[in-house]
């Protein structure tokens, strides 16, 4: 009796601790759970509608803003021009080789620089302030210095992506170094590694992620540098072709410019992203920003 008890008791103590532990399963909101896929289509698909409804209803001219229809006529000119290896392939080769030399050189300046204001007190303490003044600048007001130093030719168009892009890259850098937490760097300093060893084999590796971000930064910003180089120094990249349509009132070539130029800029953003999960395959992020 005394067991039968004793079995009832502990039963409903069990179904009472269990019944009071509520599990509270989370749902996503419904905008949440839509395809990616889906998303993208029905928001490109809403942008069109507005934009041919605003053109349609002539709410603004079609001297400043062309139809859809207008725009994917020179969409389509445009790539033929390039496919048959017409003057604007060349256009395009030209700002292609100015976006890799000036990342190539952003990539190669600005990790040294960060690793100097991460590494050292001199760096820190000498070298960042005037790097931060330097990125306070309007960067765009140094193009017409860039073009007198370098001429019309890549050189300056080169130079102010670098310029542009560099920053992003020390910054990343930087911070990346300082991510090893204190217990890690004591085990370091504990089986006595020296300064680089810890450097190569601790700060960099821990660091990579953030440098890739700095990167991400960069890529977008070396395309801004190259165009607007281009665009205010001439020489033969789509920049100037898009000067030269902008003076005629040319509207749908500037559009569909643009539209492969947005080509150009994402086949760079998604190489480096590519690199990142190459070399960096251990870094799983679940943060905002699919693409990471």
């Amino acid at each position: 009796m005394t067991d039968q008890t004793g079995y009832t008791a502990a039963k409903a103590a069990s179904r009472t601790a269990f019944e009071g532990d509520t599990v509270w399963i989370e749902r996503d909101p419904f905008i949440d759970r839509i395809p990616r896929w889906v998303a993208m289509t029905g928001l490109f698909v809403l942008i069109v509608g507005i934009w041919y409804a605003v053109t349609a209803l002539e709410v603004v001219s079609n001297i400043i803003l062309p139809g859809p229809g207008e725009t994917w006529r020179d969409i389509v000119f445009v790539g033929n021009n390039i496919l048959s290896g017409g003057y604007m392939l060349e256009a395009f080769i030209t700002t292609t080789k100015t976006l890799l030399y000036a990342f190539l050189l952003a990539i190669a300046i600005g990790f040294s620089l960060g690793v100097l204001v991460g590494e050292t007190k001199f760096g820190e303490r000498a070298v960042l302030p005037y790097l931060v003044a330097i990125d306070t600048m309007p960067k765009v007001a140094f193009a017409p210095l860039f073009i007198a130093w370098l001429g019309f030719g890549i050189s300056s168009k080169v130079a102010l992506a670098t310029f542009i892009a560099t920053f992003p890259i020390v910054v990343s850098t930087a911070a990346g170094l300082y991510a090893a937490t204190e217990n890690e760097r004591m085990l370091f300093k504990s089986i006595g590694a020296s300064r680089l060893q810890t450097l190569l084999r601790l700060k960099l590796p821990t660091g990579l992620p953030y440098f890739f971000t700095g990167l991400k930064i960069a890529a977008v910003g070396v395309m801004a540098g190259a165009i607007t180089g281009e665009f205010l120094g001439g020489g033969e990249g789509v920049g100037a072709l898009i000067r030269v349509s902008a003076s005629q009132l040319d509207t749908p070539r500037v559009f569909s410019l643009i539209i492969y130029l947005s080509f150009l800029g994402l086949a760079l953003f998604l190489s480096v992203v590519w690199v990142q999960k190459t070399f960096v395959f251990w870094n799983k992020s679940d943060k905002p920003g699919g693409m990471a």
